[in-house]
């Protein structure tokens, strides 16, 4: 399960009511011109990209086992967060059409903070779209929801995650607890970057570089 950042932040409650809003109203094709926000139409692609186990395995917060009865409550579930101002789930399609990939923003407007998980399909692993779509996604979350801290993890043998969100210029904080939807939990590691650094670091990240790990 998501949690928030470590380090805590508090939003005034127009910050809060702007970034609810922004949650809400925000166009996915900021991200990628082929996302667009999951719906029922998508569960199945959802389950077929997620029952690769190269592409599934390190996230910790999908639920499992992974069958169409429950990436169909966790998309309708995300919708819902969604109208909340507290999530977005979203899917990026092929030219075919097909789920080639997924975000999932987990948003604390009250602290004006977020979380992102997400994956791509296999065979677009290793190509430089991860860092590109990373480079999006951050930019996303800061510049148009409008949060002004994220927190990320990834599990403690996922390299090329690890040198995506590092090259972006978040800084590592050792490792946390992740809770995993059936009650357990996993070691993870942990970065954060502000706003103000992400401002900073996006002009030094090339979005062109290739995460060939």
């Amino acid at each position: 399960m998501s949690a928030p950042p470590v380090t805590v932040l508090t939003a005034t409650p127009e910050e809060e009511a702007a970034i609810r809003q922004a949650v809400r109203t925000a166009d996915p094709a900021l991200i990628s011109p082929g996302a667009r926000v999951a719906g029922p139409e998508h569960i199945a692609g959802l389950v077929e990209l997620l029952s690769d186990e190269t592409v599934s395995g390190p996230i910790y917060d999908i639920p499992r086992p992974i069958d169409a009865g429950r990436i169909g409550a966790w998309v309708a579930r995300s919708r819902r967060l969604r109208e909340a101002g507290e999530a977005l789930l979203t899917v990026t399609l092929d030219q075919n059409g097909k789920v080639a990939a997924y975000s999932r923003f987990t948003v604390w407007p009250e602290r004006s903070s977020a979380e992102l998980a997400g994956a791509q399909r296999a065979d677009r692993q290793n190509s430089g779209h991860g860092t590109e779509g990373a480079a999006r996604s951050f930019g996303f979350m800061f510049e148009v929801l409008g949060v002004r801290l994220v927190g990320l993890t990834a599990a403690t043998d996922n390299i090329r995650s690890a040198r995506v969100i590092e090259a972006a210029g978040f800084t590592p904080m050792g490792e946390r607890l992740s809770r995993l939807p059936d009650g357990g939990s996993r070691p993870s590691l942990y970065w954060e970057m502000t706003r103000e650094d992400w401002l900073t670091s996006r002009r030094l990240f090339n979005v062109g570089d290739n995460d060939k790990t």
